[in-house]
């Protein structure tokens, strides 16, 4: 699977944006694959935001993020988004979507950074103050 993330850019304290996650699956559906929200800054690790389940029944939040992000998909067009609200100056960051191959249909959720199948390029987001 390729992923290619997008809708990054610069909002306000308090405001909102939408990330998308493209996947490319060579004609497979994401019933194969978990996919995580990351997010890195300059000098620190990366850090898992959000996972959704290739059943997309299951989903799993970072306590940073919980509350305030939502991460949903949409199989038809084969993306994942991430809906951030209520945006704070410490989230300002590179954002990755990232994926790991499992059964069809998993439950499988995951927000660590390795053993990953496949990284996206990442999508910069500032959130002034």
């Amino acid at each position: 699977v390729q992923l290619q993330a997008s809708g990054g850019g610069l909002v306000q304290a308090g405001g909102s944006l939408r990330l998308s996650c493209q996947a490319s699956t060579a004609g497979l559906s994401l019933d194969y694959w978990a996919i995580a929200w990351f997010r890195q800054v300059p000098e620190k690790g990366r850090e898992g935001l959000a996972c959704i389940s290739a059943s997309g029944t299951v989903t799993e939040y970072a306590d940073s993020v919980k509350g305030r992000f939502t991460i949903s998909k949409d199989n038809g067009s084969n993306t994942v988004y991430l809906q951030m609200n209520s945006l704070k100056p410490e989230d300002t960051a590179e954002y990755f979507c990232a994926a790991v191959t499992t059964s069809p249909r998993s439950n499988y959720v995951f927000l660590r950074d390795y053993g990953i199948d496949s990284w996206g390029e990442g999508t910069l987001v500032t959130v002034s103050s």
